[in-house]
């Protein structure tokens, strides 16, 4: 708790995680893994040793970044065994369990057959559309990999087992924009954009595969009487089956172009413009049922009297899921609570059931 507390008042908004990076090679450092560095996109990466029969590697890895802006104000505050603040669950409780296992295995002195290398990721939420493990796989490196354990969050009955799909658009309507009275008549970006979001949220969902579609967030205009020359908004797709992702793209781009084609006829010099930039692409994927993750993960369960319910989530192991290395995301134990919200709170009560079985897991899967 003391490390987390401390961890979750560094500030690591997206692609603004260094201060934290930092900090967590400093904890690295203090509890021995080997060559504690920073690579290139912010990662924080230490290693420990292997007696060198495991030909292979394992990754543990949680990320350090949050949603929350630099400008966000955080007060940690502890009382008891619950944390208050910003990132205190997801993932100060990731993060913390991380540092967990490197202290046990220092203090007991265990060498596995594998090397484990330790990874404070950057990237995994919003736009960091999973930068930092995609880094870390973009190499030959991920050959090497025998399997990858996420830690995000709390919880110690779940494992997110099947990858979530998603892709991200930020679509962008201009125009010559003008004065409300004066240029009256001239196409309105924001007008347009808002008839192109309409037709879009027409379009039927399947509930089997279940596919969403949100729109997060929408801007344009400067002022009440000033007809806007810009409107952006940016949305969220997910789904099951990357055919229906291909679908919905297809029709966000019909509908865009239809409203921007229907302002601009009979109307040359109107110079209304889209643009439509995926932001965000986060493959799909899934541990097979027979691997051998997937067993050791449903052994260390009956052994803890743990009852495991396989979950289907958007986390970093979407990256080695998607390129068929084994891997799976846990929590960090007990629970958490208002992700994502400025009343964001861990309570670590009862968290040493989630480390225990993360240990086991790990060790397991290293060959100890």
């Amino acid at each position: 708790m003391q490390w987390q507390t401390e961890m979750v008042g560094v500030p690591a908004p997206p692609f603004g995680e260094m201060r934290r990076a930092e900090w967590l090679r400093e904890r690295f450092r203090e509890l021995g893994l080997e060559n504690p560095h920073i690579d290139e996109v912010g990662n924080t990466i230490g290693t420990w040793p292997g007696t060198g029969s495991g030909s292979q590697r394992v990754l543990l890895s949680a990320h350090i970044d949050t949603v929350f802006p630099a400008s966000t104000p955080i007060r940690a505050e502890l009382n008891g065994s619950r944390l208050s603040a910003p990132g205190a669950c997801d993932n100060g409780a990731g993060v913390a369990a991380m540092l967990a296992m490197a202290a046990v295995l220092k203090q007991a002195g265990i060498v596995p057959e594998r090397e484990i290398v330790f990874v404070g990721n950057v990237g995994e939420e919003g736009e960091g559309d999973l930068r930092g493990m995609r880094h870390i796989y973009r190499d030959a490196a991920g050959a090497e990999i025998a399997a990858h354990i996420v830690l995000d969050g709390a919880g110690h009955e779940s494992a997110v087992t099947h990858a979530l799909g998603s892709q991200r658009y930020l679509v962008t309507i201009t125009g010559p924009g003008g004065h409300s009275w004066t240029d009256a008549g001239r196409p309105n970006p924001i007008v347009l954009l808002s008839r192109a979001i309409e037709r879009f949220s027409t379009v039927v969902l399947p509930d089997i595969p279940r596919t969403t579609m949100n729109v997060g967030t929408i801007e344009g205009g400067t002022a009440i009487n000033a007809i806007p020359e810009r409107a952006s908004a940016r949305i969220d797709l997910r789904s099951t089956d990357p055919e229906q992702l291909i679908r919905l793209e297809v029709e966000l781009h019909r509908a865009v172009e239809d409203a921007v084609l229907a302002a601009n006829h009979g109307h040359t010099e109107s110079g209304v413009r889209f643009a439509i930039e995926k932001i965000g692409d986060r493959p799909a994927g899934r541990l097979p049922a027979g691997s051998e993750l997937m067993a050791l993960l449903e052994a260390v369960d009956r052994h803890l009297a743990i009852r495991t319910e396989m979950r289907l989530a958007s986390t970093d192991a979407n990256i080695p899921l998607s390129l068929g290395i084994p891997a799976v995301s846990i929590g960090g134990g007990d629970e958490g609570g208002g992700i994502h919200t400025y009343g964001e709170w861990y309570d670590g009560r009862g968290r040493d059931l989630g480390l225990r079985r993360i240990l086991l897991l790990l060790l397991a899967v290293a060959g100890s």
